[in-house]
């Protein structure tokens, strides 16, 4: 699975959480629905959700497109379009915006590298500025990222950099050892990752770093056992899986344990048939999938 998409860079922290209220559970994926959900999102441009989510355009985009994928639906967004949004967002240092005019931002470069390499459109950008942005992120000495100029540090960016230059062929443009013992440095004793060095375990958190860790073939460093039952403890009573103890199942950490899971070997630590029978009754919790934003469609598309 990572080795298809490199997966995702970050998280948005728009939350989905499934009814507690009984109602008639489907057996299928609704792929028709799901694709005229996609396909609609940008023709409604008098809805004021528009406008306050335009700074996860570009994410909705690359979120939209994965999902259009899986389905075997890609083509339901025109490629021409989408490359020269997604071109459009490029700034003179190499870095993308979270939408044209937006200020660059590691995790924005990474969804466009993600998406130009869905449509096979590389070709339309210069990746070496794209390499050389992402190398300036890096602090050399800590091995840490920052996402943009004003300094934030977070594994979210150490993943969405080594990802980013794994799909362009050019990891040998940071420090990949300092990289890793940053990644090292944010292990918890239950065997997560936080944020940042002393900070909580989070699923999110965890994917990012085991997936950045498998990228440069580092998996070795995880306790896989350690790390995997505390991933397999986030599922409830009811299938879902919530992110970190004692919070609410949500859709989308369907996506960020599962995959943690697969990377390590340790999916069938979870029972999967409960698992897709909670994605399966979310998708009709608000209207037939109507209110389910693009990321939680996408985690549902990825472990249903």
């Amino acid at each position: 699975m990572i080795n298809f998409y490199h997966a995702l860079a970050g998280f948005s922290g728009v939350s989905f959480m499934a009814s507690t209220e009984k109602t008639e559970r489907p057996s299928e994926l609704f792929i028709d629905l799901h694709v005229k959900y996609i396909q609609s999102l940008d023709t409604k441009k008098d809805d004021l959700e528009y406008w306050l989510t335009e700074h996860l355009r570009l994410s909705g985009v690359y979120w939209g497109l994965t999902a259009l994928d899986l389905m075997n639906n890609v083509d339901a967004l025109n490629k021409e379009e989408v490359v020269k949004y997604v071109v459009s967002c490029q700034h003179d240092n190499g870095g993308f915006g979270g939408h044209i005019g937006h200020d660059p931002h590691l995790l924005y470069t990474h969804y466009a590298v993600l998406i130009l390499q869905i449509e096979d459109s590389l070709d339309a950008v210069n990746v070496e500025k794209i390499v050389e942005y992402v190398a300036s992120r890096q602090d050399r000495q800590t091995g840490a990222f920052t996402g943009d100029e004003w300094g934030e540090i977070d594994t979210r960016f150490s993943y969405s950099a080594i990802s980013c230059l794994s799909l362009l062929k050019r990891l040998d443009a940071i420090d990949v050892k300092k990289a890793t013992e940053f990644i090292m440095l944010c292990k918890n004793f239950d065997g997560g990752f936080g944020s940042t060095p002393g900070a909580e375990s989070h699923a999110a958190q965890i994917f990012c770093c085991v997936g950045a860790l498998a990228i440069v073939n580092s998996l070795h460093l995880v306790d896989a056992d350690l790390l995997g039952w505390w991933l397999c403890e986030r599922q409830l009573k009811n299938g879902g899986l919530n992110g970190r103890p004692e919070k609410l199942e949500d859709v989308c950490y369907s996506w960020w344990v599962l995959s943690a899971l697969s990377i390590l070997g340790r999916v069938h630590w979870i029972n999967k048939e409960k698992l897709t029978d909670f994605i399966l009754t979310a998708q009709v919790s608000f209207t037939h999938l109507f209110m389910i934003g693009n990321f939680h469609l996408k985690a549902l598309l990825l472990t249903a």
